[in-house]
């Protein structure tokens, strides 16, 4: 059976997914990437998106909304005396030499990217990146300089993404990979207390595939951008549910008379 039927029979047939168990540990590995690669195609197409998004719109704003501002001894400086917010294209660009205007601020904008009394804070899809310019203490960074910078972002964006999202395959991946050895630990404990003869590498194989439903579902909740309260429960309680219909579909040993 090809990994895309065995996707398919995996997201409502616990016969099935309790019959993969004598498969080959490499095909049942290439299915966890495959997996892993199907979670994340809405994380990297939102990472493309609001970054081209936010490089072209900071451009604009920055250029033509935003005053004169200096980063100079690890401190913003600029002629206006309030913060100044401004939201375009769903992205807000802030800009706060007065202090006011925290990190959580800027996390609960959304997208956003703001330049703040002491650091430069980038916001997007819930996740926060902080920079404090005395990084850059010996330098002494302008508006233009800082326009420069967008510009050259703009040009290797098309290296940035792939580096990024090669990042996000390679952590979701290892993340996946622990989730299904911990799975399958809970796997000996349901196969005990129902009585059914397996080891843990066959268990191992089955809560690979156990893992299917609820990577779909969050998939499809991340694609429509809508948040599942308690997700890491729902995950975990799905997961769990899958592998004990899996294992009880195998038959019991007979009792020796």
């Amino acid at each position: 059976m090809n990994i895309f039927k065995q996707f398919i029979k995996s997201i409502y047939s616990p016969k099935d997914i309790a019959l993969f168990r004598f498969q080959g540990i490499g095909k049942t590995i290439f299915y966890v990437f495959f997996l892993t690669l199907i979670s994340i195609l809405p994380s990297i197409v939102y990472l493309s998106t609001t970054l081209t998004t936010g490089i072209n719109t900071a451009k604009s704003v920055i250029h033509d909304e935003i005053p004169s501002f200096s980063i100079k001894s690890g401190q913003l400086t600029s002629s206006t005396k309030v913060p100044i917010n401004i939201q375009k294209d769903n992205f807000a660009i802030i800009l706060d030499p007065t202090g006011t205007i925290a990190e959580k601020d800027v996390q609960d904008e959304g997208n956003a990217f703001a330049l703040l009394k002491n650091e430069f804070v980038l916001a997007a899809g819930g996740e926060i990146q902080t920079y404090p310019y005395s990084m850059l203490e010996t330098l002494h960074v302008t508006k233009n300089d800082f326009l420069n910078f967008i510009d050259t972002l703009e040009g290797i964006k098309g290296i940035i993404i792939p580096v990024m999202s090669v990042f996000i395959y390679l952590f979701s991946s290892a993340s996946n990979f622990i989730e299904i050895t911990v799975l399958a630990l809970v796997g000996l404990a349901i196969k005990n207390l129902s009585g059914r003869k397996l080891n843990y590498r066959q268990l191992w194989r089955m809560a690979a595939f156990s893992e299917t439903l609820p990577t779909l579902f969050f998939t499809i909740m991340a694609a429509i951008k809508t948040n599942v309260p308690n997700s890491f429960l729902i995950n975990w309680f799905v997961a769990i549910i899958v592998l004990y219909l899996a294992v009880n579909e195998i038959p019991k040993p007979k009792k020796a008379q």
